[in-house]
């Protein structure tokens, strides 16, 4: 699954596909904790982070190595507090704090005034913040939705082709 990660992790070379296929990417490593926990997805991550570090276009390195590679172990661990109105705000508060660390790197490694890049002005770095919270709320969901399918439909089938 780490290999399958960092394979879909080259696909982000293609334009438009920055985010998308970090997210993807992210979904090969909520198999493993599925399939086997906790530990062995960790060590899924960190094998496809480190691959990833090596390979993949820098923007959805960074995303995946930060964010989507390991959201689904934490997602676990967040549900786990089993009161959505507490779970809520720590998610959004981890993924508001990783995207801002992320795209500060970005700034400061290779000097980008993301306030100035676009036709918003000033304005543009907080509507891109709140379009990607609703996003991230979307892609939250998904992964759930995800791991029930992953559970319920595709898990059986490979049960039976493997006998």
């Amino acid at each position: 699954m780490s290999a399958l990660a960092v394979v879909m992790m080259l696909g982000a070379y293609f334009p438009y596909l920055t985010y998308t296929i970090p997210a993807f990417a992210g979904l090969c490593i909520m198999v493993v904790l599925l399939e086997l926990g906790a530990k062995w997805a960790i060590s899924a991550y960190i094998t496809s982070a480190v691959l990833t570090l090596l390979f993949c276009e820098p923007e959805a390195m960074l995303m995946y190595v930060f964010l989507f590679g390991y959201y689904p172990i934490l997602k676990a661990f967040i549900e786990k507090i089993n009161k959505p109105f507490l779970e809520w705000p720590v998610k959004m508060l981890f993924f508001n704090a990783v995207v801002i660390l992320v795209y500060s790197f970005i700034a400061q490694l290779f000097g980008v005034d993301f306030s100035n890049d676009f036709s918003l002005g000033k304005y543009t770095v907080y509507i891109v913040l709140a379009v990607g919270n609703a996003v991230f709320v979307v892609y939250d969901i998904t992964v759930s939705k995800m791991a029930t399918f992953y559970f319920y439909i595709i898990k059986p089938k490979l049960r039976k082709f493997f006998k």
